[in-house]
C-alpha cells in the first residue's frame, strides 16, 4: 500500500482527492488541514508521498514543505492553481525539494475531478516512487538533528551553492542544436545543467519541458537569472541563435521548421497523438527533418513515460549523438530508462555531469 497524505485546507478537495485515491485500491490516506497537522501526520502516519496545497492558515505549504525536507524528507507533489503566481510559488518548491505537482480545477471542481483523476494518479504514484538526492539540504538536517538549529514556521532564504568553474568552449556558428526533453523534476535538473554551460555555447538549445502554458513563462525567467545563457519562452516564431536556450510553450509543442532567413523554433498546436506536451517526440522528429542527425544532440533527463524515447532512438540509428540522464541522479527514471533500454542512448551520465558531455559532444561536431 501507498502512504499518501492530502494536506488542503478545503474539505471539499480533501473528500474529492481523497475519494480518487480511494477508488485505486492500494493508498492508504490520511489528512491535514494545514502545515501544522502535516507536520503531526508526518511523523505519526510516515507517509510514502504527500500532496500539499499552497494556500493554507496557520503555516502555508512552502512553509511546511521547508520543514518537511528539514525533518523526514519525502516526496511532495505541489497543489498548485493555474496562474502565474502559482506557476512561481510551484517552481520555489521544486527548489526546496518538491518533486512534481498537480493543478488544481478552476471551474466546477467536482465536475472536473473526473476528468482529472488519471493523471492525478498517475504523477502522485510515480512520485511515490521517486528518488530525493541524498545531499538534499543535508547540511540543514544535520544541524537540526544535532540541536544547533531549531525549526522555522517560515522559509529561510537559501544561498545557492557556487557552481563549478565553467569551460570555455570555441564560438562557433549556430549549425546544430541540442534537444532537452524533461518531465517530473525537471526545474532543478534544467537549473543544474544550464547554468553550467558558457555564454558562448555555439549551439541553441530547445527544451520541451511537461508543463502548463501558465508555467513555461515563469520556468524560463527564471532559469534565465539563473544561466550565463538567455533564456526564452518561444511562445512565437523565433530565431534560433547561439547562447540561446528556447523552452517550449506549455499546452503546446515546440518545434523547429525553417525560413528563408534561417531555421526557427515555434510553439504549434498540440497533437492528440503525443499525450504529454511540449512533445519531445515532436520536437526530435521536426529537427530532423531540417538538420543532419550529426548535427543534432538530443538530451533526455528525468521525467515519468516514454515520451521522446522513440525519436532519439531514431536520432542515435542515423547518427546523432543522444545522453540520458543515470538512473542514479533522476528523480523519476521512466523517460531516460526508456530510451536506454531502446538502447537509443549514447552516453548515460549522472546529471552532474551532462553539461560537461554536451560541450564534448559539441566540440566534436
Amino acid at each position: 500500500m501507498i502512504r499518501l497524505l492530502i494536506v488542503d485546507d478545503s474539505p471539499l478537495m480533501r473528500r474529492l482527492l481523497g475519494g480518487v485515491f480511494t477508488a485505486e485500491g492500494d493508498f492508504e490516506i490520511a489528512f491535514a488541514r494545514n502545515g501544522t497537522e502535516a507536520l503531526e501526520q508526518l511523523q505519526a502516519f510516515k507517509p510514502h508521498v504527500i500532496t500539499l496545497d499552497v494556500n493554507m492558515p496557520e503555516m502555508d505549504g512552502l512553509a511546511c514543505l521547508d520543514r518537511i525536507m528539514l525533518e523526514r524528507p519525502c516526496p511532495v507533489v505541489m497543489v498548485s492553481s493555474l496562474t502565474e503566481a502559482g506557476a512561481s510559488v510551484t517552481l520555489e518548491a521544486f527548489e526546496l525539494g518538491a518533486v512534481d505537482f498537480i493543478t488544481k480545477p478552476d471551474r466546477a471542481i467536482s465536475l472536473e475531478m473526473e476528468t482529472l483523476a488519471p493523471r492525478l494518479v498517475e504523477t502522485v504514484r510515480a512520485a511515490s516512487q521517486a528518488r530525493l538526492p541524498s545531499s538534499l539540504r543535508l547540511a540543514e538536517r544535520v544541524r537540526l538533528r544535532s540541536g544547533l538549529a531549531q525549526p522555522s514556521s517560515a522559509v529561510a532564504p537559501r544561498r545557492r551553492a557556487p557552481a563549478p568553474p565553467r569551460r570555455r568552449i570555441k564560438a562557433a556558428p549556430a549549425h546544430g542544436i541540442v534537444l532537452i526533453g524533461v518531465s517530473t523534476g525537471g526545474p532543478p535538473a534544467l537549473d543544474t545543467v544550464l547554468s553550467r554551460l558558457p555564454a558562448d555555447f555555439p549551439w541553441p538549445i530547445v527544451v520541451a519541458q511537461h508543463m502548463p502554458g501558465s508555467f513555461t513563462g515563469p520556468l524560463a525567467r527564471r532559469l534565465d537569472k539563473l544561466c550565463a545563457l538567455t533564456v526564452v519562452e518561444a511562445a512565437l516564431p523565433m530565431p534560433l541563435a547561439s547562447g540561446h536556450v528556447y523552452i517550449g510553450k506549455g499546452d503546446a509543442d515546440v518545434i523547429v521548421s525553417q525560413r528563408p532567413d534561417g531555421p526557427v523554433v515555434m510553439a504549434a498546436p498540440s497533437l492528440p497523438e503525443h499525450r504529454w506536451h511540449p512533445s519531445v517526440d515532436r520536437l526530435v522528429d521536426s529537427a530532423m527533418q531540417h538538420f543532419a542527425p550529426e548535427r543534432l544532440v538530443g538530451v533526455m533527463m528525468t521525467g515519468m513515460g516514454s515520451d521522446g524515447a522513440e525519436a532519439m532512438t531514431r536520432l542515435k540509428q542515423q547518427g546523432g549523438r543522444t545522453i540520458a540522464e543515470a538512473e542514479e541522479s533522476a528523480v523519476v527514471w521512466g523517460m531516460p530508462g526508456e530510451l536506454v533500454r531502446r538502447g537509443g542512448a549514447q552516453v548515460v551520465a549522472p546529471l552532474e555531469q551532462i553539461a560537461d558531455r554536451i560541450m564534448d559532444m559539441v566540440e566534436r561536431a
